[in-house]
């Protein structure tokens, strides 16, 4: 993510790669849609097929459906999702994956296998983190 600066090609201005370090970087919001828990849990339902709205509610605990809702518009706005409404009624509303949500899926993918496969490791980091950790009076009084 080093921004560099390519040739011109003929008539046309030289070409700046994105620089994710720099504040005004456009691929900094599309990190935050593509990274967040609720899109990876996304990405993840709907890499074996379709879901409706509803279905995707129901197979992501804890997900309110005012934040799947945000997560899904993102993804749709970004290109990696699509968005199918069936006129019923009520409104039936599907969502897959383009092409392009295909091919980061697997980089995704990585991840959540990479998390799986240290989570244990993971979890005695953050315990003993916590123990070493004392919690500020401030928040220990909320308790």
């Amino acid at each position: 993510m080093n921004q560099s600066i390519s040739e011109p090609t003929g008539d046309r201005e030289p070409v700046r790669s994105p620089n994710g370090f720099a504040a005004d970087c456009p691929v900094r919001p599309i990190f935050g849609d593509i990274t967040s828990r609720w899109a990876t849990l996304v990405f993840t339902a709907l890499m074996t097929r379709p879901h409706r709205f509803s279905e995707l509610a129901a197979r992501i605990e804890g997900v309110s459906e005012k934040m799947l809702s945000q997560t899904l518009r993102a993804l749709t706005r970004d290109g990696l999702l699509i968005r199918t409404a069936t006129p019923t009624v009520p409104i039936q509303v599907t969502y897959e994956l383009t092409a392009l949500g295909r091919d980061l899926v697997p980089r995704l993918k990585g991840l959540v296998t990479w998390v799986d496969h240290h989570i244990s490791t993971i979890q005695a980091a953050q315990a003993a983190y916590d123990a070493d950790t004392p919690i500020p009076p401030a928040v220990a009084n909320r308790r």
